[in-house]
């Protein structure tokens, strides 16, 4: 089943979900991975994990500042929370 390219925060969250079940030595990962998103195809699950490793890196090389997450009321609590979400 194919869809648009917009993705719910729902769908989002059980992308996260299946990425933590599924690392990449997983068999069959991005089959697998679309099944636990349900209503996108490979392809877009592939573009949308693409786009996510994109977005950490510019992240990572200072090229967009960290969101300035609520609870964390300084830069290094920030990279904390940026390192803690990397190992998930």
């Amino acid at each position: 089943m194919a869809s648009n390219s917009s993705w719910t925060d729902k769908e989002n969250k059980r992308f996260e979900d299946a990425l933590a079940d599924f690392d990449k030595n997983s068999p069959d990962r991005w089959n697998r991975l679309a099944r636990a998103v349900g209503g996108k195809t490979v392809e877009e699950v592939k573009s949308h994990y693409r786009k996510l490793v994109e977005d950490l890196d510019h992240i990572e090389t200072g090229k967009v500042p960290l969101p300035n997450y609520k609870g964390y009321k300084t830069m290094n609590d920030q990279e904390q929370r940026l390192k803690y979400m990397k190992l998930q």
